[in-house]
């Protein structure tokens, strides 16, 4: 397969074109994508997304104006123990790494039909092409596999080989202060590629006042089993609970109605701006320690209650360092009581900090502007 060679910036369209693709793991790579593509839209680029059909039902609700092409996701299986998806996942390596050669063969052959300006994969490490600007998002320099510190360096290793294929990584997190992700986005050693710390992405709006008429607003999506077998000891946990509670559920694209359990009204899912609403009328919420969902709920300033996926290491360790950190309270999946969880957060000693969420705006405006200057 040949690859192209050179980049004809904005020749034809007068727009610089950007291929965007978010990994399908969770939702939370394509939610935290959207700030990302309302700012290229604000700059004037035509902006084309590469995703699978869950993805494209969440994003064509906050941009129906878009190309959309099709790309398979990796669609991994979890298990429904701790143990049982790290097991699951270790298994299915030699499927991650076909997909990832396959989604690079894909690029190459759309490239050959549309030119593009600019790649931005967030942790799609297939989606690279000579001669064209590719950018590669992750807050995971440093990841955690859940099996010792040697397999983690190994794992860097093979991490960092893949990253360097690209042309610049995006890291959404900051550079110096109190940072998001801990060590997993502040490793001792970089990736040799130009790198830069973008700061958090969340596409919430700021709250507006002080008015929590939710006593607990939970917000539930990531993989199945999981996501399902720690709804149900929720709500049967709800059962016992006074109070106004909201379930959301990470469905987007499901066709049922508003349900209610009790006390407690349940959403398939819920649109961006519903979403932010839910979240700022809520005393507490209950999530997955998701990175995106952090994000959020960091930016709106809300004491949050994570609960990590089994055998997610990422997540287990997102949730014991903002814990460590006072920005949330965590428990796992194994340990979590509801009655007792809400007696102790009364009492847990939250630190609620202003992240400026805006450094991403910078980063984009920058790049565009380079690549006009390269290319005249």
């Amino acid at each position: 397969m040949i690859l192209p060679e050179s980049n004809n910036f904005n020749t034809k369209a007068q727009k610089p074109i950007v291929l965007l693709s978010p990994l399908d793991w969770g939702l939370g790579h394509t939610t935290r994508c959207i700030p990302i593509i309302h700012e290229l839209l604000h700059l004037g680029c035509q902006v084309i997304i590469a995703c699978n059909s869950t993805q494209k039902a969440l994003l064509i609700g906050e941009f129906p104006q878009l190309t959309y092409v099709h790309l398979p996701g990796y669609n991994l299986k979890y298990g429904k123990k701790r143990w049982g998806t790290i097991v699951r996942i270790i298994l299915q390596t030699p499927k991650i790494l076909i997909k990832i050669n396959n989604e690079n063969t894909w690029l190459n052959i759309f490239l050959k039909t549309k030119p593009v300006d600019i790649i931005i994969s967030d942790n799609r490490f297939g989606l690279h092409a000579r001669g064209v600007h590719s950018v590669f998002i992750t807050h995971q320099l440093y990841i955690k596999t859940g099996l010792g510190k040697l397999t983690d360096r190994l794992v860097q290793y093979l991490n960092y080989f893949r990253i360097k294929q690209f042309s610049t990584c995006w890291v959404p997190d900051y550079e110096a202060g109190k940072t998001l992700a801990g060590e997993l986005s502040h490793p001792g050693k970089l990736p040799a590629i130009p790198l830069r710390y973008i700061g958090g992405l969340s596409r919430l709006n700021a709250c507006q006042g002080k008015t929590t008429s939710i006593n607990l607003l939970v917000i539930l999506s990531g993989p199945e089993p999981q996501r399902t077998i720690f709804e149900n000891l929720l709500l049967q946990a709800f059962k016992q609970q006074p109070g106004n509670i909201v379930l959301v559920r990470g469905l987007p694209g499901s066709s049922s109605p508003v349900q209610s359990a009790g006390n407690c009204i349940i959403h398939n899912h819920a649109p961006a701006g519903m979403l932010n609403k839910l979240i700022c009328n809520s005393e507490y919420v209950i999530s997955r320690s998701g990175y995106t969902t952090v994000m959020d709920l960091l930016k709106l300033g809300k004491k949050s209650i994570l609960v990590p996926t089994p055998g997610q290491a990422e997540q287990e360790y997102i949730a014991g360092y903002l814990h460590k950190e006072h920005l949330a309270y965590a428990v796992s999946q194994s340990h979590f009581s509801l009655k007792k969880v809400l007696a102790e957060v009364k009492t847990f000693p939250y630190q609620q900090p202003v992240f400026d969420m805006s450094a991403y705006k910078i980063v984009i405006g920058e790049m565009i502007e380079q690549i006009k200057k390269a290319e005249h």
